[in-house]
């Protein structure tokens, strides 16, 4: 039973996706292809290099918010506010040494060019590289620039990265992990509602309008390429910069791959 996995982008609702892929390897569902944006592509990569497990220990390690800023690092330089030199660290010990030639699954992660607006698939070399291009969220990481392009986070062209999946997946089905179909939970989780008399913030204001852009983008991205099957996470109620909530989050990812398993066997077994 075999399908191909294209992992979405969420920040720190990544976790989840250890989740369903430890309840995907419980129930005997290979995968035999990974694509991924941003943490779904750090997601990728660890599985495809099995070093699933040292990414778990990393995301429960991650308790609070003063562990989280750790591993975050404060930038001098301008393009970012964050330098992330503990997470380079952490990238060129486990992860420095590898190549996605040398995976065991075929995988590739997607980032932005922000000078000619395209996606690029990352799929050849090392996989320290692609891993700093696909997590540069633009502000916060700095970009990665190599060969006239300027890399960042994947999510603002392909937050889904289903086509990529597809094409390495040998005619596979494809399950698609989107972090971004609970729009309604995150608008409730930051104060909007349809009360004429609730109390609005600017904080709120934005903080809705962002996750509802995501929302919308996600589902743009999976309209155009379309999955055998889409698992949309019930994962709304988590801001997506909480890197916190590890043990929430696999919880989430592993039930909902068990509530979805009789519709995913039956694609594994077509």
């Amino acid at each position: 039973m075999t399908i191909a996995l294209a992992l979405g982008g969420g920040a720190g609702l990544g976790w989840a996706h250890i989740g369903v892929l430890r309840e995907l390897e419980a129930a005997g569902i290979e995968v035999n292809a990974l694509a991924g944006t941003s943490i779904g592509g750090v997601v990728s990569i660890a599985f495809a290099s099995g070093r699933l497990e040292t990414l778990e220990e990393l995301a429960h390690s991650a308790s609070s918010m003063r562990t989280v800023l750790r591993y975050l690092g404060p930038n001098w330089r301008p393009g970012s506010v964050l330098s992330g030199k503990a997470i380079a660290r952490l990238i060129e010990e486990h992860l420095g040494d590898l190549t996605f030639e040398a995976l065991a699954i075929p995988t590739a992660v997607i980032a932005a060019d922000l000078v000619s607006g395209d996606s690029v698939i990352l799929d050849h070399g090392p996989v320290g590289d692609a891993i700093h291009a696909t997590i540069a969220l633009p502000g916060i990481f700095q970009p990665v620039i190599r060969d006239g392009r300027i890399l960042s986070d994947g999510g603002a062209v392909m937050p889904v990265p289903v086509a990529p999946a597809r094409a390495m997946a040998g005619g596979r089905p494809v399950v698609a992990i989107n972090l971004q179909g609970d729009y309604q939970a995150r608008r409730a989780a930051v104060g909007i509602s349809g009360d004429q008399d609730a109390r609005l913030t600017t904080l709120s204001v934005v903080r809705g309008a962002t996750g509802l852009m995501l929302s919308k983008l996600a589902r743009l991205s999976l309209d155009r390429d379309p999955p055998d099957l889409e698992l949309a996470l019930p994962v709304g109620h988590i801001d997506t910069s909480n890197f916190t909530r590890a043990e929430d989050l696999i919880a989430i990812g592993r039930r909902s791959v068990a509530s979805a398993m009789a519709d995913i066997e039956r694609l594994a077994q077509t």
